[in-house]
């Protein structure tokens, strides 16, 4: 049984311009101990999926509106709050996206990084505040037990990511979302804590998900990848093959996007137009009105997300007609 299965999730927000459907049934299954990749533009619908596992959605306007989420067979979308507050920060941890406004400025560093064995583990604030530094050394903060006592206007923010990780490894999760763990952050700090994680995921036996728009992450760190576009997942594959072989054009127009494929001074690929407005559902592909290889039968089919390969699959009509 897989560690996590979710099943048709859908989360909708409820604003004064309409209905945005910003996770619109969105299914895929993560084993123990496997890395999956999330990708796709901002808006996609990749952060808010996890925060629906999570119960992290803000209600209102926010609203999960249908599917299933089991973990280790558990639904968390009908525990209890009392049991999935037991589950979250314990069993499954999260590195949010911006360590500066995810951490509490007025709480000096070592509170912060203590408060989950507290809560979930009942040690005594000797043990805990030992087990803090400990976690903080482990993730390459040096002289931890001083570093504890500052704030985290005082740290990097390199070293603010570490600590977010401290925090969300300290309790030995099962589960780690990491939340573009590395956005703003310079080239040589960005490997160090992907390595990091990687590292820790190793010691630890621990599944990770991670949500980011760089495919050089998803390549250096994943097993497998799910393209994300207008709250809908577009495609599916182990990493392997979808950098081979990508079988949806918005995902061959992401790649072509990257500017280490061009030659110097050659002009970047740009994908025309923009993404859709999530209150006025598409009837067929939400990707047809910037899709070069579009038909008619893509603006009216609706999509499916279909296996073409062994463990590929795609939402693209035309790809799966083996028109393209």
């Amino acid at each position: 049984m897989a560690l996590l299965d979710v099943k048709n999730l859908r989360t909708c927000f409820h604003t004064r311009a309409g209905i945005v459907r910003a996770v619109d049934g969105v299914s895929y299954a993560l084993e123990g101990g496997e890395t999956l990749g999330i990708v796709g533009e901002s808006g996609s619908g990749k952060s808010v999926s996890q925060y629906s596992i999570l119960g992290l959605v803000p209600t209102p306007p926010g609203k999960v509106e249908g599917g299933r989420v089991l973990f280790d067979g558990e639904d968390l979308l009908t525990v209890g709050k009392g049991v999935l507050r037991r589950i979250r920060g314990k069993r499954i941890a999260m590195i949010f996206q911006d360590p500066m406004t995810a951490l509490n400025p007025y709480m000096k560093v070592g509170a912060q990084v203590m408060e989950p064995l507290l809560l979930h583990e009942g040690v005594t604030r000797r043990e805990a505040r030992a087990r803090a530094a400990e976690a903080l050394n482990a993730v390459g903060i040096e002289d931890a037990e001083t570093r504890m006592a500052g704030y985290p206007h005082e740290f990097s923010g390199g070293m603010r990511q570490r600590v977010m990780i401290a925090m969300a490894l300290i309790t030995r999760p099962e589960l780690l979302i990491a939340d573009e763990p590395t956005t703003a952050l310079d080239v040589t700090v960005q490997a160090q804590i992907l390595a990091l994680i990687r590292r820790r995921q190793q010691d630890l036996g621990m599944a990770v998900v991670f949500i980011t728009h760089d495919l050089g992450v998803i390549a250096g760190t994943c097993r497998r990848v799910l393209v994300m576009y207008a709250g809908r997942i577009v495609e599916a594959a182990p990493v392997g093959s979808l950098f081979k072989t990508p079988r949806h054009p918005y995902t061959r127009a992401l790649m072509a996007s990257l500017p280490s494929v061009h030659a110097a001074g050659e002009r970047l690929h740009t994908i025309p137009g923009m993404p859709p407005d999530l209150t006025k559902p598409a009837m067929g592909c939400a990707f047809a009105p910037r899709c070069d290889h579009a038909t008619d039968a893509c603006r009216v089919i609706p999509c499916v997300l279909r296996e073409v390969d062994a463990g590929h699959a795609t939402a693209c009509i035309r790809e799966q007609a083996g028109e393209l």
